[in-house]
């Protein structure tokens, strides 16, 4: 069929009709986003000559994506997440607020519930012979002053990409924990180097971003929500610097202020002095919070998590 068969005041009567705008019950807020994202909706499709074919080939897609849990994977693949960052990184601009640590995207395997210490933790159980990762750093406030008892809530990958509650080969909470700070803001762990994983074969995910000539595959990264009373909570992530997808990462997680050098550690004096029998790598970072603002956008985010078992 020809492209723009419809009027354009056509549609927007249809959409409005349909979102309940001459209706007075219901949630406005809700009625709004429906009215506009139905008259968008109807534009593409008479503007792009979207088939009849095609609309239902992208909702039986979708209804596949659903059953099999994978919105909270194709949303950052296709940069929705990353967006709603760089908008709540304009929105702080804009509001004055003083730049901390830099975000980016939470990604869908946070489970919470993870065990808690004081001061350092060791997240790995010894089960995964991998290259033995030592991180610390400090949390401070925007004027570096150390926080007291902030939160750093870690969680990573182990060295086949896989996550523990999502990989049954995993115990409990593996590579999972959160660590109080210490009086003088610092936290520290031991875990093993995390790989980078790609979407499951045969996924819905993959089949889009195949379909858009796009690999699925994410860099090695360490995700932290680190949180402290009277702060802005942050969501970011480190990724491993020299990883081959550290630039090229399928959800758009990367961002150069989080690339932390990595340290290789080959001398026997080190080794032996933290009772290992191999190298090991360290990292350094250090978080900066911010302080909460009466009416500023939030960060703390009501978003649906798996529970631990």
């Amino acid at each position: 069929m020809p492209a723009n068969l419809i009027k354009r005041d056509v549609i927007t009567a249809l959409a409005a009709r349909a979102a309940g705008l001459d209706q007075s019950g219901g949630d406005p807020r809700l009625k709004q986003v429906v009215n506009r994202l139905l008259a968008d909706l109807m534009l593409a499709i008479d503007e792009l000559d979207i088939s009849m074919d095609e609309f239902w080939r992208g909702i039986a897609y979708f209804t596949q994506a659903g059953k099999q849990n994978e919105f909270g994977l194709i949303v950052p693949g296709v940069v929705l997440e990353h967006f709603l960052d760089l908008r709540l990184d304009e929105a702080e601009r804009r509001a004055g607020l003083a730049t901390g640590t830099v975000r980016t995207i939470e990604g869908p395997l946070y489970i919470s519930g993870a065990p808690i210490s004081k001061g350092e933790a060791r997240l790995d159980d010894g089960t995964d012979d991998g290259e033995v990762l030592f991180m610390e750093g400090q949390v401070r406030d925007v004027s570096g002053e150390p926080i007291v008892g902030a939160v750093v809530d870690v969680w990573h990958a182990n060295t086949m990409g896989n996550y523990s509650h999502f990989d049954p080969a995993q115990a409990a909470f593996n590579l999972r924990r959160r660590i109080e700070t210490d009086k003088e803001g610092r936290y520290r762990f031991r875990s093993i180097m995390p790989s980078g994983y790609a979407c499951p074969p045969g996924s819905q995910t993959e089949k889009l971003l195949q379909a858009m000539g796009r690999h699925g595959n994410r860099p090695a990264h360490v995700h932290f929500f680190v949180t402290a009373p009277d702060y802005r909570k942050l969501t970011t992530q480190i990724n491993i610097d020299g990883d081959k997808y550290l630039h090229d990462d399928f959800a758009f997680g990367t961002r150069d202020e989080l690339i932390p050098r990595v340290e290789r550690i080959t001398e026997a004096a080190e080794i032996y002095k933290l009772g290992l029998n191999k190298p090991f790598a360290r990292i350094q970072f250090d978080f900066s919070l911010t302080k909460e603002v009466a009416g500023a956008p939030a960060t703390i985010v009501a978003r649906e998590h798996a529970e631990a078992a």
